[in-house]
């Protein structure tokens, strides 16, 4: 493998049954450098005549395609030998599926609505993997473990140096408990900090895809910067470019 950032690009194949919402999920993956968009595909029976015929790295796959459903391409591939990674990108949240997907050799399980930073640090995540299978040689314990765990973007990367696990624990706190997005002034009163930390800290949230940002337009017309908690982050305690639900069946 190349280096994905530097060199060749990785070609993504997006798979969505509605067409708007392959288009905006492409737009997102058109966005994230390093990567480009081979083609989309609406059905179980396109999206394989198109890694037919396509050099196709990563397929972000929908679920729920009208003639086959996505782990029913993912089981095609294997058995005619395809190793083309798979990223789920659907509204299936049965475990069942979950655990399907897991076992049918799926990299990672993006649920919609998502965001694009959600999306962005997977791709990124990806990104790197194959920066490090790229390397090649003999693997230590902390090597492999990296490996692993390359795709847990939802997990804590570390907070950078400067940055308090308590006072982000507050924040994450403040906007788990709102019932409406809140602006930079709002979660500083809540939280106890300074409105200059809070936005520190929500820059870094929002970055790493566990906060979503709006906008909200008052009768100045300048811009209000909004947070919201994104839906499906739990934990993290260890970019708005949010699809409206219609666009994520």
């Amino acid at each position: 493998m190349t280096d994905a950032m530097t060199d060749a690009p990785i070609n993504v194949l997006v798979v969505d049954d509605d067409v708007r919402v392959a288009r905006i999920n492409a737009a997102y993956v058109a966005r994230v450098p390093g990567f480009h968009v081979v083609g989309q595909a609406h059905s179980a029976t396109e999206a394989l005549a198109r890694i037919a015929g396509l050099h196709v790295d990563l397929i972000l796959l929908d679920h729920y395609l009208p003639d086959e459903s996505g782990l029913s391409v993912v089981r095609e591939l294997r058995r005619h030998g395809h190793q083309t990674d798979v990223i789920m990108v659907t509204a299936a949240r049965d475990v069942a599926t979950v655990q399907a997907a897991m076992r049918h050799g799926a990299l990672q399980y993006l649920v919609k609505p998502f965001n694009f930073t959600g999306l962005r640090a997977r791709l990124e995540a990806y990104a790197g993997l194959r920066r490090t299978l790229d390397r090649g040689g003999e693997a230590e314990q902390a090597e492999v473990d990296a490996i692993f765990g390359a795709l847990s973007a939802t997990s804590s990367p570390g907070l950078p140096k400067g940055h308090s696990p308590t006072t982000a624990g507050l924040v994450r706190k403040v906007l788990l408990a709102a019932e409406a997005a809140l602006s930079a002034q709002e979660i500083a009163e809540h939280a106890g900090v300074s409105r200059q930390t809070a936005q520190r800290y929500l820059k870094l949230l929002e970055r790493s895809g566990r906060v979503n940002l709006s906008l909200r337009y008052g009768e100045t017309g300048r811009p209000e910067h909004r947070y919201t908690w994104a839906a499906g982050v739990q934990d993290m305690s260890s970019g708005s470019d949010r699809q409206a639900p219609e666009d994520s069946r």
